[in-house]
């Protein structure tokens, strides 16, 4: 009896086994359900119960048809053949690839899509994300402050040691590669990664590490890493090499600052002392400069005059070859010209009657300077002033009387001498 049964709670009657009257409340008999499990089997296997429903007491008995049966197990059998090679269909996404292995062994690589392979164990397949970026940290797990001084701490060309932290982010290329050559991949990528970084560092100094070298450090342990997992052949391309860290270590911290406060006061005053030699050095270029050139200009100027003096002499030569006594006189002339013009003069009248005529240039001279100046007016050198050739300088002449006193005679009696001398 099912529990959909109408039967179920009913108040009293034969039931359809022939059996007696079920009281108004109660569970139901179990062998009731056993009863009506067995005629639904028979009714599907096609064979009837034994019994009816008269109420004669006799169960039926269930007789088991071969063909029915062998129909029913093909269908249950073809039902489980179709699941399993149904189990076969798996999906690739667009960013992923497939791989298919056969009793293990590797046989293709599959696309992006719907794909199917001969079900397990026959066929299994695995599937390789190859865009997603994964992400390895060295020296550091998941903050700065966590550090692992193991991989972090490296030897520098200089005998240091630094503290550096860095995280490589790479991507596959070769699912095959990367599932059946190594069988660690990320290992052998964290591997390669210290043994860049470290071969690079001990081949540079400490301060090309910590300040200016750092991009550098990073590219050339990218171009490194891809080489050494080219060799290993792991399907990995290193995208970045990024370096989150470079310090000494905690326990030289506080001698590593004096280091650095010394370098920074050593090139402070290299760049003052380069600063006063650029300053001083093309000032004291430029003196010396003007001194040749002024030494150049003099010695050309008493090479011009040399050769000047020289030519006017070959000149003064050929004259005075010709007229000797004429060229004697005229340098003797200019000869006096040049010694009068430095020097004071005083005029006397040697061809008088006794009579002296004293002319003081030089305090006449020296008068008009000075009013000229007190008009406001520019005082005019005294060898400005051009002093007339003296009429009698010949040689043999009495040399001119200097300064007899002061003179008392009239203008009138200058005039009258000076009308008889005419």
């Amino acid at each position: 009896m099912s529990i959909n049964d109408p039967r179920w709670g009913g108040r009293g009657g034969d039931d359809d086994s022939g059996g007696k009257r079920r009281p108004n409340q109660g569970p139901p008999d179990l062998e009731d359900i056993w009863r009506d499990f067995n005629k639904r089997l028979n009714g599907m296997l096609g064979k009837k119960g034994g019994g009816s429903g008269d109420g004669g007491g006799e169960r039926p008995q269930m007789e088991l048809n071969p063909k029915a049966l062998g129909g029913g197990i093909s269908i249950i059998a073809g039902l489980a053949v179709l699941v399993w090679l149904l189990s076969g269909l798996y999906t690739v996404d667009a960013s992923q690839r497939g791989v298919v292995l056969q009793f293990g062994k590797f046989v293709e690589t599959t696309e992006p899509g719907l794909r199917w392979r001969l079900p397990y164990p026959i066929q299994s397949h695995e599937v390789v994300n190859l865009t997603g970026v994964r992400t390895l940290e060295i020296g550091y797990r998941g903050t700065e402050r966590n550090k692992v001084l193991k991989e972090a701490l490296m030897l520098t060309d200089d005998e240091n040691i630094i503290n550096i932290q860095f995280a490589v982010q790479y991507f596959l290329k070769d699912p095959t590669e990367y599932l059946f050559q190594n069988r660690f991949p990320d290992e052998a990528v964290m591997q390669a990664a210290e043994t860049a970084v470290r071969e690079i560092v001990g081949k540079s100094k400490m301060d090309f590490v910590l300040y200016e070298g750092r991009e550098q450090v990073a590219a050339q342990a990218t171009t490194l890493m891809q080489e050494i997992l080219d060799r290993y052949k792991t399907g990995i391309i290193i995208s970045k090499v990024t370096m989150q860290n470079a310090q000494p270590p905690e326990q030289v911290q506080s001698a590593f600052d004096d280091a650095v406060k010394a370098g920074q006061d050593r090139e402070r005053q290299k760049n003052e002392g380069q600063a006063y030699a650029n300053d001083v050095i093309p000032k004291a270029r430029g003196t010396a400069a003007r001194l040749m050139e002024e030494a150049n200009g003099y010695r050309q100027r008493i090479i011009a005059t040399a050769e000047g003096d020289a030519s006017r002499f070959k000149q003064i030569y050929a004259e005075y070859a010709k007229a000797p006594e004429v060229t004697r006189q005229r340098l003797y002339l200019e000869t006096m010209q040049q010694v009068y013009a430095n020097t004071s003069k005083v005029m006397v009248d040697a061809k008088g009657q006794g009579n002296l005529l004293y002319l003081p240039l030089d305090k006449l001279m020296q008068a008009a300077a000075a009013t000229q100046a007190q008009n406001g007016q520019a005082a005019a050198p005294a060898d400005a002033v051009r002093t007339p050739r003296p009429a009698a300088a010949i040689p043999g002449d009495v040399p001119p009387q200097l300064d007899r006193g002061p003179d008392t005679t009239s203008s009138r009696d200058l005039r009258s001498r000076d009308r008889e001398s005419r």
